[in-house]
């Protein structure tokens, strides 16, 4: 009986100390984020038609690579290898842009960024309040400039 009532206890906690994301899948995670909105931010600061969008991609550009570094630095602490791939629907998006000019490009580059910021954001705080190993510090520290990158996109 008393091994029941453990074995249920057990279960409750689980899915509790469960929902943030492995350490090491974060950080890989985080570390793809960041290739993606450098590569994405890249092409927007040469193919916008709009300055502020030119602005925004170098923006992510530089945002992002801060990121990076602390990312990386978090990972090798904790022996988590660094990817160098791009999120698997960034590199789809970044094809889809690649075929835009102009305005077209613009309202694209802003709606995905909109979207990716919004989910961006909801994993890094689930992170922030549950994550291990150094990884809610981590995110914790970079919810900031997500929160910037959504308020940026929205207004383009």
């Amino acid at each position: 009986m008393r091994l029941l009532a453990l074995t249920a206890f057990a279960v409750v906690l689980l899915p509790a100390s469960a929902s943030a994301a492995p350490t090491g899948k974060f950080l890989q995670d985080a570390i793809k984020g960041d290739n993606s909105e450098m590569r994405l931010g890249a092409l927007a600061a040469t193919r916008a038609a709009r300055p502020a969008t030119r602005a925004y991609g170098r923006t992510l550009q530089r945002d992002h690579a801060k990121a990076k570094t602390d990312a990386v630095a978090l990972a090798h602490h904790n022996r988590v290898a660094v990817p160098t791939a791009m999120m698997p629907e960034a590199q789809a998006e970044y094809r889809r842009l690649s075929r835009l000019r102009g305005a077209a490009f613009d309202r694209e580059f802003a709606r995905y960024m909109v979207d990716d910021h919004r989910k961006d954001i909801a994993d890094f705080q689930e992170q922030a309040r549950t994550g291990r190993d150094g990884t809610a510090a981590l995110a914790e520290r970079t919810l900031p400039a997500l929160r910037k990158h959504l308020r940026l996109a929205q207004s383009l």
